[in-house]
């Protein structure tokens, strides 16, 4: 996490810690201007990718932990939206243009503070070229997938929750965090 301010942006008073007037959390505040600094959550936006039964994964080749295995997701950039941000990163870690179908998940992380939102999609181009991130990618059938190798409990989670609702043909909205996950289906 970026170490926070010591001073105002605005005024380049020193900043206090503290509850703002008007406020319900701490935070670093400016009693001189009003500027109040926040510390929000970073959103990582992705795709569930399913190919003749088989699921897109990308194995990392940067820390923490190259080597393992996760659903093409990423951070999302200023000026996008979650679909722009998730279908860039597909494309970005797998040279796979993909086409969403829905949402999927809302997944919270908040010991890290992280909110993980994933899409379906499909397969409309795989070029077999990706980028500096991935050491390879793959599509593995369900009983394939390396389990143990998945770096980001989240993603397992959402990742095991797809497959089981795909093997009973009826999907949901799966959202929770890093302890437990629920799914919404519509009605």
């Amino acid at each position: 996490m970026p170490s926070a301010p010591r001073y105002c942006p605005h005024c380049t008073t020193t900043l206090a810690q503290g509850t703002p007037a008007g406020d319900t959390h701490e935070r670093l505040h400016c009693a001189s201007c009003g500027y109040i600094h926040y510390i929000n959550p970073k959103i990582i936006a992705g795709c569930i990718i399913e190919r003749d039964g088989k699921y897109l994964l990308c194995q990392r080749a940067i820390p923490p932990r190259p080597g393992t295995w996760t659903l093409p997701a990423g951070f999302m950039e200023a000026g996008e939206t979650t679909e722009q941000a998730a279908l860039r990163e597909v494309w970005e870690e797998s040279g796979v243009r993909a086409e969403i179908v829905c949402p999927y998940s809302i997944f919270s992380v908040p010991k890290i503070s992280e909110v993980y939102i994933i899409f379906r999609a499909f397969v409309t181009e795989e070029t077999g070229q990706y980028g500096p991130e991935t050491l390879a990618y793959r599509f593995f059938e369900p009983e394939q997938i390396p389990w143990d190798d998945i770096y980001y409990p989240a993603i397992r989670q959402i990742l095991e929750r797809y497959i089981l609702e795909r093997q009973a043909g009826v999907y949901g909205i799966y959202t929770g965090n890093d302890d437990v996950g629920k799914v919404h289906f519509i009605r």
